[in-house]
């Protein structure tokens, strides 16, 4: 099987929000229900996405992605010891945030392909494979 997909905060608000690269991420999402890949992403970066959907629609809109996020055959990773600091030393070498820094984090820990178009990752493309997403001018 191929390599895992890991979804950043940015590559999940690009399909709720219809931006440039939402196409892309429903795609890989249609892929894991077929069971023809994997998806994964962490809580951490799932709570981020549930605060910034509150943030531009709704609390109920939150409920409705969370409810669409689990519908899905992503999966989503509980963050224990090793992720976390995993992230935390990531988060320390580079500048970008601590969220994205558990993006990365899985991504590697999974030998996986981080998808995003976070300008924020640019630093970490020696440290990982990343997928860019084309983003909205």
């Amino acid at each position: 099987m191929s390599r895992p997909y890991v979804l950043d905060t940015f590559a999940v608000l690009a399909l709720l929000g219809r931006e440039s690269g939402g196409e892309r991420v429903k795609e890989l999402l249609q892929q894991a229900q077929r069971e023809q890949g994997r998806v994964l992403m962490t809580w951490v970066n799932v709570g981020e996405v549930a605060y910034i959907v509150e943030r531009r629609w709704d609390r109920d809109r939150v409920y409705q992605t969370i409810g669409t996020l689990e519908a899905t055959k992503m999966e989503i990773v509980e963050v224990g010891r090793e992720l976390a600091l995993k992230a935390a030393q990531i988060k320390a070498g580079h500048p970008l945030a601590y969220a994205d820094a558990f993006s990365a984090a899985l991504a590697l820990r999974e030998d996986g392909v981080l998808v995003t178009g976070d300008p924020e990752f640019k630093p970490l493309e020696d440290l990982l494979s990343i997928e860019w997403l084309p983003q909205d001018s």
